[in-house]
């Protein structure tokens, strides 16, 4: 499917292994960086040189889900090396050359936009994050247990977020006999919430009205789970927040309620990476395709 392509595969995690794995099972030529701990167990692939005329080859660049910190420095668990992504060194690249990574900042759009390189936040399509709530519900399902004394079913449960994953989650507690509500913020989410059997919350009004349940899920990137809210709340309540870093949870306040707050960005890696890794390499493959047949039909 990618013999010819040659991708580069920079830091990351427990997905990117099964996503090296899928990327040398195509035919690709892979070069990775930040996986120095792991090379001997790819052997099909090869270390990258960021100096080196590797570069001037590359079709892809696959960064970790997180993307880069704020100064463009990748994480990786399997290196003990900081890599830097940089303006000079994208540069490098062939003009077709993408970048993909799960989500990106501010620093990180910038930086391929001054170096002419499309980048693409996977987490942002679709079919990625939908494909991601499968895992991201059977983790979140794993955490209320370990750190519930009581049944989700019968449960009162509150969703905040009816995007691809608060859906799924607000489904799956419901089919599991918990009392479903999921905030919202237009009439039409909220009339898929009625229509799903499930009641709807305004999320403009959250704080005037009552939001005392057992669990409390947030999927919103944006501090929605206040003081006021979490006032309401009973001792045993557990709030898990899956929204990336830094949540939407006022996690001090919570704290000093006595309220156990979880902050659990990236389930999908930590509970289900070969998944996770899969589900990456068959968008990423796709994709990389998709642009080759558009540049030479150009």
């Amino acid at each position: 499917m990618l013999t010819g392509y040659h991708i580069a595969v920079i830091g990351g995690d427990a997905r990117q292994i099964e996503l090296i794995r899928k990327l040398n099972e195509w035919g690709a030529a892979v070069y990775l960086a930040g996986f120095d701990q792991l090379n001997e167990s790819f052997r099909e692939a090869v270390d990258l040189d960021l100096d080196s005329k590797q570069v001037e080859q590359l079709d892809a660049i696959i960064l970790p889900v997180p993307g880069t910190d704020g100064n463009g420095n990748i994480e990786g668990i399997f290196s003990n090396q900081l890599i830097q992504l940089k303006e000079e060194w994208l540069k490098k690249t062939p003009p077709h050359c993408q970048i993909y990574t799960g989500i990106a900042n501010e620093h990180l759009y910038t930086l391929a936009e001054r170096a002419d390189r499309k980048l693409i936040p996977l987490m942002d399509r679709d079919d990625v994050a939908i494909y991601n709530s499968i895992p991201t519900v059977e983790g979140t399902l794993m955490l209320v247990i370990q750190h519930t004394d009581f049944t989700i079913h019968g449960s009162k449960v509150i969703v905040l977020g009816l995007g691809r994953v608060g859906m799924s989650l607000a489904r799956t507690f419901h089919h599991l006999g918990a009392d479903v509500s999921v905030g919202v913020r237009t009439t039409s989410s909220a009339a898929r919430v009625y229509e799903m059997g499930l009641t709807p919350i305004d999320m403009k009004r959250l704080e005037g009205r009552d939001m005392s349940c057992d669990i409390l899920i947030n999927t919103i990137p944006s501090q929605v789970v206040t003081p006021g809210i979490i006032k309401q709340l009973p001792s045993h309540a557990l709030i898990l927040d899956l929204a990336s870093k830094p949540g939407g949870t006022d996690f001090r306040y919570a704290d000093k309620r006595g309220i156990r707050a979880l902050l659990a960005p990236g389930l999908p890696g930590i509970v289900a990476p070969k998944t996770a890794g899969r589900i990456i390499a068959d968008v990423v493959s796709r994709l990389i395709q998709d642009h080759s047949r558009k540049e030479n039909e150009a």
